[in-house]
């Protein structure tokens, strides 16, 4: 009973601790309230917000001091660290209400800079206002250009979305319509194309002509909806929506520095900036790529999510996860997001979603553009360039085919490129450019790279081969994994509306190969057939010489004269080597080629000239190597006997067989030494008895040449061999 009595006791003496304590907390927490209330009452920003969120309509601007003061704290603020979400909505709502009249719409709309993110129902109702018919066009302009702007850092667009067409209704205003086309395209979904939409669409290109702002919205209303968009869309547009100067993007670069948050622009895409003061150079901020995040904030995506049951891309950790919510994904709020993310590049790659690879191609678009192309003292080599563009190629890796926007931002960017700004990232870039047709190869590759390889140095011209290596290799695998031997029309690939027939497949894959032989050719007299720049045109040839059994493609071309003779005459071996194994490939290719022809009706038919090419080629090596005679009736090679003789060179018809040729005399003198070890006099002629020539090829091919074993085998038969032995 004591014990009871004691618990009970200590039970009240706790509770009235406890009561205590939340009394005291409870007073401290009064206190700090009034005490915020009191600071607030005071802070001359929170007292020009409410003057303008109170102040009467009518209000005359000129004289008034109060207006002039009151601003002018508002756009300090604003520029030094920007405006909260509260301030935003006032500030809109006042200039776009005209309740001072139209004088200070421009000023107070310049001076709108996000700290954080924008309210949603501030822009929904100042998008209404728009409808009163007293804003002027110039001031509607600013207003859609600054929520272009800001367009990322609207906390949501669920009601952005549900006054699409009260939107779409001033697309018939001809000043308004590039911007309102712009706007449109961000918020377009599915179910926002409708036969009138795409109707007047029509009629506005009929009246404007074929405006780039309106077919890029049409294509957007096309992959939707293809039935609704008969209209033929080009597969290459110049730039959609022009990126135009806006008057923010200074201002919130300069404020996200300040308060090291993100910012996000759809006319500009701002990402993260990191301040290096110590850099005097640009920095590069659109070059960091944005986070994966939802397109709502976390209140407005959990309404969004209940009533339409979307998951959130960014909420997907696994493929498996992707699977199961596959018809259910919500895309993220910045594209650019897509290519730092393993689980969106997959949804990417399985989904084949062309609004969203739209709305990437256009992200990186301007990205692209705005860090290489429009930046004033260009674009330079620092980390944040090589992580962005190492990203971008990871991607494409990834899903194995190019963005349409790196392409283009390609044939602009070769025209001013200096050929070291980031080189190995444009040529792995310009590597995976998908086929060009031939009548427009010409101006948007082969002018520029002429100029670069010709005026740049020999580890550029390496790098440069090897690129043009890499895209014709890229070409022919994508032709033997896709083409359909039924249909010639033959897609580019998956997210364009290009077609190409095999015949023009063949015309661009043949002006690429002439091209590199051209360059090769021009090259190796310029560098003194260096053997690094002879290697890459040789891997540039072994590739060629099996476009039609190893990628199906009807297509032969051999090399040209000026990359045959300086492999042939090289002095190392490796090269000789390799040449003998690329003509040997060649003569597989044409028998093969040859044979089919004369099977199948349609098999393609070789023309003579490549056949009295490859021949010629042939007979030259074998004449050569083989049969010590290197002059000869009909040979390209024909100095004047005078010459020849005044050289002094013995036996110089025989300078390059297998014994005396540069590449391989080193060889000849090791066997010499090895078969007869007690001789003094070197005699190589002595090799060329029927037992030593038949070991010394031994010897050659034991060494690791089997390119000249293969091409020996093809091209010279047994019986001619035994012939020539008896001879010897």
């Amino acid at each position: 009973m004591a014990a009871s009595l004691n618990s009970s006791e200590s039970d009240r003496s706790s509770l009235g601790g406890q009561s205590a304590s939340s009394r005291s907390n409870n007073r401290s927490l009064r206190v700090a309230e009034k005490e915020r209330r009191r600071n607030e009452a005071e802070d001359p920003f929170v007292l020009a917000l409410k003057y303008f969120s109170v102040v009467e309509a009518g209000t005359p601007v000129v004289g008034n001091d109060d207006f002039e003061n009151n601003l002018v704290l508002v756009e300090r603020t604003a520029y030094s660290q920007g405006l909260s979400p509260e301030a935003i909505s006032i500030m809109l709502e006042f200039a776009m209400s005209l309740r001072m009249g139209t004088a200070p719409c421009a000023r107070v709309l310049k001076c709108l800079i996000p700290a954080s993110v924008v309210p949603q129902e501030a822009v929904v109702r100042a998008a209404v206002w728009l409808s009163v018919g007293k804003i002027p066009i110039s001031t509607q302009v600013l207003f859609i250009k600054w929520v272009l702007t800001v367009f990322d850092m609207i906390d949501a667009k669920d009601q952005l979305r549900a006054i699409y067409g009260f939107i779409f209704s001033f697309v018939t205003e001809e000043n308004l319509c590039p911007f309102i086309c712009h706007l449109l395209y961000l918020l377009t979904q599915k179910e926002s194309v409708r036969v009138y939409r795409v109707r007047k669409l029509l009629e506005l290109q009929s009246k404007l002509g074929r405006q780039p702002f309106l077919l890029h919205l049409l294509s957007l209303y096309k992959v939707f909806c293809p039935e609704l968009v008969t209209l033929s869309i080009p597969s290459r547009m110049r730039g959609a929506f022009r990126n135009h100067v806006s008057p923010w993007k200074a201002a919130l670069t300069a404020v996200q520095k300040r308060n090291g948050s993100l910012a996000g622009s759809s006319v500009s895409p701002a990402l993260a900036v990191r301040d290096k003061s110590g850099s005097r150079k640009r920095k590069h901020c659109h070059l960091q790529l944005p986070a994966l995040t939802s397109v709502a904030s976390d209140g407005a995506r959990s309404e969004q999510t209940s009533s339409r049951t979307l998951v959130p891309l960014a909420h997907l950790q696994s493929f498996d996860q992707l699977l199961k919510n596959v018809h259910r994904i919500e895309l993220p709020a910045q594209m650019g997001s897509l290519l730092g993310s393993s689980v969106a590049l997959q949804y990417l790659d399985c989904i084949q979603d062309e609004s969203a690879l739209l709305r990437l191609n256009f992200w990186l678009g301007c990205a692209l553009h705005e860090e290489f192309l429009f930046c004033g003292d260009g674009a330079t080599q620092t980390s944040e360039a090589l992580q962005f563009l190492s990203r971008l190629l990871s991607a494409q890796h990834f899903l194995q085919e190019g963005f349409s926007s790196s392409d283009a931002f390609l044939y602009k960017f070769l025209n001013v490129w200096d050929g070291s700004l980031l080189r190995p990232q444009i040529l792995c870039l310009l590597s995976n450019i998908p086929v060009i047709p031939s009548s427009q190869i010409r101006k948007l590759l082969f002018e520029p790279l002429t100029q670069l390889f010709f005026t740049s140095s020999l580890f550029f011209k390496c790098g440069l081969v090897e690129c043009l290596n890499n895209m014709l290799l890229k070409w022919l695998t994508w032709h033997s994994v896709y083409a359909l031997e039924d249909d010639l029309d033959i897609s580019l690939n998956s997210h364009t509306s290009l077609n190409i027939t095999l015949s023009g497949f063949k015309d661009s894959v043949m002006e690429l190969i002439h091209f590199v032989g051209h360059l090769a050719s021009v090259g190796l007299q310029l560098e003194g057939c260096h053997a690094l720049l002879l290697s890459f045109v040789l891997d540039f040839y072994e590739t060629v010489c099996d476009t039609f059994l190893k990628f199906g493609l009807p297509l032969v071309v051999m090399p040209p004269a000026g990359v045959f003779y300086p492999a042939f005459f090289a002095t190392d071996p490796v090269s000789v080597d390799r040449l003998a194994h690329i003509m040997h490939r060649y003569k597989v290719n044409l028998t093969s080629a040859k044979r089919q022809e004369k099977q199948k009706e349609q098999a393609f038919h070789i023309s003579r000239q490549t056949f009295q090419e490859f021949n010629h080629c042939v007979v030259f090596m074998v004449n050569c190597l083989w049969n010590s005679r290197m002059f000869y009736p009909g040979s390209d090679v024909q100095p004047g006997e005078e010459l020849l003789l005044g050289s002094g060179v013995p036996r110089y018809w025989a300078s390059f067989d297998f014994i005396h040729h540069p590449a391989f005399v080193s060889y000849a003198l090791d066997f010499h030494q090895k078969c007869w070890p007690s001789r003094k006099e070197m005699d190589l002629s002595s090799i060329k008895d029927s037992k030593p020539w038949s070991w010394y090829l031994d010897y050659l091919f034991s060494q690791g040449f089997d390119g000249l074993k293969d091409f020996l085998k093809s091209n010279i038969s047994r019986q001619a061999a035994a012939v020539d032995e008896q001879q010897r």
